[in-house]
């Protein structure tokens, strides 16, 4: 595995870090061609629990694979029901249309057996696609849970190596650790920037701080310069400073981010997401101090807050913290049409906020198609006027 920042091929050069990620999708895709190009393998991911360092250290790039275009929903209904989580169908619709340059190019899909709609459309696609899958257990308070992960995880790793013959020692492992905990720290303290009065950034540009391969030398050094920029930034406040949001629920994956953008063009900043595309993989980084890096992995990985989970207790004391320390003034819950696990989940955030924060609540079911933008917007529009008449009535 190379070093970090030692591939010269990896600086492409950006005017600043908006106008980097802004490019993020060409990118990538300019590094992972590189990297093919190089002999290096493409893994493509479905989600946070898959660990990237494990990939990483198997010499290969871990590239996302969710879809969030709506324009792909419609093939996938030729095979998928249509009353099925948008997001499946569109990464499913990309694999139909051959229409994801990083799914084309992948030598390996590593998903997991979180919902049900992701693992009936996972034998769809592994019908053409090679495919490992890895089993996660979902009764997290189980005696034999972590056990059975890390099973999963060592099993993982025996796959990689067979795939790509090539040896994923130890110490391979904890260098790549090394530079993902390095990345979470750097998103992290981009995160943290929204805790100020008045933050110096949108959510809608905290979003877009992120990539899809993990590792990039060239993005590292970007979260870097994006930290100390909007720190020197000079930030006042105001009688009309927008109603502080936190948002949570289902992922925002690029292309799906039509919600967010409401949100914030009818009066409010979203201070805060905890959701899979927000704060939810970063908020721990792995145990460096753990001689085995498998156990490791595992012990971070399997405490990512997911509906799939039951219970999901740690959800809400994320949500708890969350709460203290970014001081939102409502919660908005994104809920993808047919995403049962968080729809059912629902109901336990909305007491929380209801019962112990003291904030309103609102949950919005939509998928990816504009035709409900307005209906949102007029929903939005009364949450922020309940927040502001309750701040009225405070001073």
């Amino acid at each position: 595995m190379a070093k970090c920042c030692g591939d010269k091929n990896s600086q492409i050069n950006a005017s600043g870090p908006l106008e980097w990620f802004g490019k993020m999708i060409q990118n990538c895709f300019e590094y992972a061609t590189q990297a093919k190009a190089k002999g290096k393998h493409i893994v493509g991911i479905m989600c946070e629990y898959t660990p990237r360092e494990l990939i990483m250290a198997a010499d290969a790039l871990p590239v996302c694979l969710c879809g969030g275009s709506a324009e792909m929903i419609g093939p996938a209904e030729e095979d998928l029901p249509a009353n099925l989580c948008p997001l499946i169908k569109s990464t499913y619709g990309y694999h139909l249309e051959k229409a994801n340059p990083f799914l084309e190019m992948a030598d390996l899909i590593v998903a997991e057996t979180t919902c049900d709609g992701k693992k009936k459309m996972y034998e769809l696609m592994n019908q053409t696609r090679p495919m490992y899958v890895l089993e996660l257990p979902q009764k997290p308070e189980d005696s034999d849970a972590m056990a059975h992960w890390i099973s999963e995880l060592r099993k993982l790793r025996t796959k990689l190596q067979e795939q790509f013959d090539v040896e994923v020692t130890d110490e391979k492992i904890k260098k790549a650790i090394t530079v993902m905990n390095r990345e979470r720290r750097l998103r992290r303290q981009l995160a943290e920037l929204m805790k100020s009065k008045s933050p110096p950034l949108t959510g809608r540009q905290l979003l877009e701080f992120k990539s899809n391969i993990s590792g990039i030398c060239a993005d590292l050094k970007q979260y870097e310069k994006a930290i100390k920029f909007f720190k020197s930034q000079k930030t006042g406040s105001s009688k009309d400073s927008p109603v502080r949001v936190l948002m949570t629920g289902v992922p925002i994956v690029h292309g799906s981010e039509r919600v967010l953008d409401i949100i914030e063009s009818h009066g409010g900043l979203v201070v805060c997401m905890d959701n899979c595309t927000g704060l939810k993989p970063i908020l721990e980084d792995v145990d460096e101090t753990i001689e085995d890096p498998i156990v490791a992995l595992a012990e971070k990985y399997f405490r990512l807050p997911c509906s799939v989970m039951t219970k999901n207790d740690r959800r809400m004391d994320v949500l708890r913290k969350l709460f203290a320390e970014y001081r939102p003034q409502c919660i908005v819950e994104l809920i993808w049409q047919a995403c049962l696990t968080y729809d059912v989940e629902s109901y336990l955030v909305k007491k929380l906020a209801a019962e112990e924060l003291g904030i309103p609540y609102l949950r919005i079911e939509t998928d990816y198609s504009p035709s409900d933008s307005a209906r949102i917007a007029l929903r939005i529009e009364a949450l922020f006027e309940t927040v502001i008449e309750r701040a009225g009535q405070s001073d």
